[in-house]
């Protein structure tokens, strides 16, 4: 397995190239020679796709007999709101969406463009809500008490399907078979770091501290027990945890013994037989890098292309950075510190400045393996929502889709659903059918539509190396080039986020030959020394397109330095 980082020894002839991708998808040596040129942000296949993010919970309820409505008993595990002001509720039960309600609307997230879905955990949880730590209140955070595994992080069981998300006639496997024939993929969410809530309970309830194998033994169970009390030496049911604490009062699962990596990486392999695409790893900084690079190189051993994407909780790029490198098991991971800048501008596009975008691209001198492997967001579900306008999502979108990176968007906010709200005043309430059936007739709807279709049409917009003209006020202007032997295209972006239009005359670097704008269908042809001009409308995008290998010396000379440095 070879990784690569993105760098390439471009010569302006076109004779010599190194190899261009960060990850095991690539075979090249880094003097193999070429007979032509080649630029890519990434080969690595997944940089092609956009992903939809559910709480598969929160989503639909495409089957109301596998609710369980009644489970609990006398800690109930359905709905249970937590009363904020004004009548407003967040919801820490379970709100009956499950696989079969994504399945149901597999259509409407392909059509908006997206090509994968990501949800929340599949894994089996317990049957209760929490009877330990202090209650949760709206608006709270940091507390578990009264709340229920709804959302498929507290796992009891790694190879085994909840039983609130699959049907009679709905298996995890069949439900990704049938997505696939949607054309979407699927994206599992894995945990390494914990189990369930273990400790502090008034009664130990089933399933909590409890760890099950793939037979449905008992292999583990913290029996109530704070970590100190825990004796991992001499009662094998504890050798499975930590005897210190890490995460408010979660399971610290022991990721040095061989047999708890053993059960979590084959739990992995497991769940990619049952048709995972990839895999979004939560809470990845709070496990050692030699526990990923031992899992990295298990799964892509068996499965070369395999694409992962870790949460490590910090704006800090040289923090997150480390997870990328081939020596700590080469994960990508989602990219906080743009998701905190793309909050400072878009949630007021008109007091904001797109300059501030730039330095979190790290085009240039980053530290990331290879920044065009990265996942980028503007919010999700342990953050609050974005709180901005139908302009401003609008403008967040055509940032999101025209960049590098792999653009995710957390289920509702193409209807600014729940904007502003944090983790328990309604970041998770229940979308529902009603709101999606109402969906195509947004603003940030259709015009999310049509960005993301250009960038599933588009491969330039997929996996090209962008170059920056202009990055200031309310203009954005940069190409996005690739020139391999399956696609040559340059794409010219063009992004205004105020509320006039915005005229560009775009020279530098501009490439002779037709140019046809995606959006509209308008062509241009530019003669060689001339411009592009085009004028976008208020929260507009537009984005040029032209087919064929980039031949502006000035242009290939900025993509060779860039990357070089990159």
């Amino acid at each position: 397995m070879l990784f690569k980082r993105s760098a390439i020894a471009l010569t302006l002839a076109g004779l010599f190239c190194t190899a261009c991708s960060s990850t095991a998808t690539s075979s090249l040596d880094n003097n193999e020679m070429y007979t032509e040129q080649t630029i890519v942000g990434t080969s690595t296949p997944f940089a092609s796709e956009a992903v939809y993010f559910v709480v598969t919970d929160r989503f639909v309820d495409g089957d109301p007999s596998n609710n369980h409505e009644g489970q609990g008993g006398d800690h109930p595990t359905w709905q249970l709101p937590l009363e904020g002001p004004d009548g407003k509720k967040a919801y820490v039960g379970y709100m009956g969406g499950d696989l079969q309600g994504i399945l149901n609307n597999a259509d409407y997230i392909k059509d908006m463009g997206f090509t994968a879905v990501w949800m929340t955990p599949v894994h089996d949880n317990p049957d209760y809500a929490f009877n330990g730590d202090e209650p949760i209140t709206y608006g709270g955070a940091f507390k578990d008490g009264g709340k229920t595994g709804y959302h498929g992080y507290w796992a009891t069981n790694f190879y085994k399907a909840d039983e609130h998300l699959i049907s009679d006639d709905l298996s995890v496997s069949d439900y990704t078979a049938k997505m696939r024939q949607h054309g979407l993929k699927s994206v599992f969410d894995i945990v390494a770091n914990h189990g369930t809530p273990s400790f502090t309970m008034e009664k130990d309830l089933p399933g909590y501290g409890e760890i099950y194998d793939i037979d449905g033994n008992l292999v583990a169970d913290h029996q109530n027990l704070a970590p100190e009390d825990l004796d991992p030496e001499n009662n094998p049911l504890h050798s499975f945890f930590h005897n210190y604490p890490d995460l408010v009062k979660l399971s610290n699962l022991d990721d040095e013994n061989p047999e708890v990596r053993d059960y979590l990486i084959n739990s992995y392999l497991y769940w990619i037989s049952q048709g995972a695409d990839a895999f979004r790893i939560d809470t990845i900084r709070h496990v050692p890098h030699s526990f990923w690079r031992e899992a990295s190189d298990r799964i892509r051993k068996e499965n070369p292309d395999f694409f992962m994407f870790g949460e490590a909780f910090d704006y800090e790029a040289n923090n997150i950075a480390q997870h990328t490198l081939p020596k700590n098991g080469g994960v990508s991971v989602l990219d906080f510190p743009m998701q905190k800048a793309m909050v400072s501008v878009f949630e007021k596009p008109l007091e904001s400045d797109f300059a501030d975008l730039e330095e979190v691209l790290h085009l240039t001198h980053g530290p990331y393996n290879n920044p065009y492997e990265l996942t980028t967001f503007y919010d999700n579900h342990d953050m609050a929502r974005i709180n901005a306008t139908d302009e401003g999502f609008i403008n967040a979108h055509n940032w999101l889709f025209t960049v590098r990176g792999i653009p995710v968007v957390y289920m509702g906010s193409e209807i600014g659903f729940m904007r502003g709200t944090a983790e328990h005043a309604g970041n998770r309430n229940y979308l529902g059918q009603e709101r999606i059936d109402k969906a195509k007739n947004h603003a940030i709807q259709q015009a999310l539509t049509k960005i993301a279709n250009v960038r599933k049409h588009t491969v330039a917009l997929q996996r090209g190396v962008q170059v920056n003209l202009e990055l200031g006020g309310h203009r954005a202007a940069f190409y996005r080039v690739i020139d391999t032997n399956e696609a040559q295209q340059t794409a010219l972006v063009l992004l205004n986020k105020s509320d006039e239009a915005q005229s560009f005359e775009v020279s530098k670097l501009m490439q002779s030959g037709n140019w046809v704008e995606q959006l509209s269908g308008q062509t241009q042809y530019v003669e060689n020394g001339s411009a592009l001009s085009a004028t976008v409308k208020a929260n507009g995008v537009q984005v040029w397109v032209r087919k064929g290998k980039p031949t502006n010396p000035a242009l290939l000379t900025q993509i060779e330095h860039q990357l070089a440095r990159q």
